[in-house]
């Protein structure tokens, strides 16, 4: 795709179908999942090729998440659910396109004052292209969540909040799974039976970015803001699904410096 004639600066982001987005990050996101309840579609062209599909819609755990930044209302944020590339796109492609995309927010939904997303450094990346596009960084957790198992499937298991259908809930707990797939349960079900079946937490973390569309958001910022040299320096490193043990690429300081060249990562 990317040769000598063509850059970042070619690339054309508008609203594109979510039928067409959800088949995009499907065959061509790392997870092979979509999330249901993206809101707004964008698509990466170049030329007349589709390179690239961000969604954005509200985080499944929005109660816990809008306190990151005092005095949001419930439809004041975002998250960026997916962000999928083909292969071999034009250098910068993906912090660019970022760039277009909040700038078309900023027009149209001047109500959303800022976006959340994570960085998957236990499958993919670490967030570079977050880094490069202005977010800040205000987590970094152990991974928790995303297990293996011995056939190289994985599978994220999640406490569910609605208690609703308990029943139904162990029962997803218990069944076979595949890659993306996800483990709902209660707190009750165990983890004993994946266990034994050699199922195994994958070393790794997660990172957490916010970037600020209304600038006074940023003011409001309930946690600390921690420098991007951190992430070497506590092992969370990771490039495209490989562990950095001494990477030459260079950390930022500080969201405002800007950041390294970009890698095809998001949660």
């Amino acid at each position: 795709m990317a040769n000598m004639a063509v850059s970042a600066k070619d690339i054309r982001v508008a609203p594109i179908a979510p039928k067409i987005a959800h088949y995009f990050v499907q065959r061509y996101h790392y997870s092979g999942k979509t999330v249901n309840n993206s809101q707004l579609h964008f698509g990466i062209w170049l030329g007349t090729v589709l390179i690239g599909v961000m969604q954005f819609g509200p985080s499944l755990d929005k109660s816990k998440l809008i306190g990151l930044v005092s005095g949001t209302r419930w439809n004041e944020f975002l998250e960026l659910n997916r962000m999928a590339c083909v292969d071999d796109t034009p250098k910068n492609t993906e912090s660019r396109a970022l760039a277009i995309a909040m700038r078309l927010m900023r027009q149209h939904y001047p109500y959303v004052q800022w976006i959340i997303s994570f960085a998957d450094a236990t499958q993919c990346g670490d967030g570079t292209i977050y880094r490069a596009s202005g977010f800040v960084l205000t987590g970094i957790k152990r991974n928790t969540q995303v297990w293996s198992l011995p056939d190289q499937s994985v599978f994220l298991r999640l406490v569910a909040t609605d208690t609703r259908r308990p029943a139904r809930q162990r029962l997803l707990s218990r069944i076979s799974v595949t890659k993306g797939e996800h483990i709902r349960d209660t707190g009750a079900a165990s983890m004993r039976p994946f266990i034994d079946a050699g199922a195994k937490l994958l070393s790794g973390y997660q990172l957490r970015y916010i970037y600020f569309l209304d600038p006074s958001a940023r003011d409001r910022l309930t946690v600390p803001m921690i420098p991007f040299s951190y992430i070497k320096e506590c092992g969370a490193s990771m490039y495209k699904g490989k562990r950095v043990k001494d990477s030459s690429e260079p950390l930022a300081n500080h969201a405002r410096e800007g950041g390294a060249a970009p890698t095809h990562t998001l949660h």
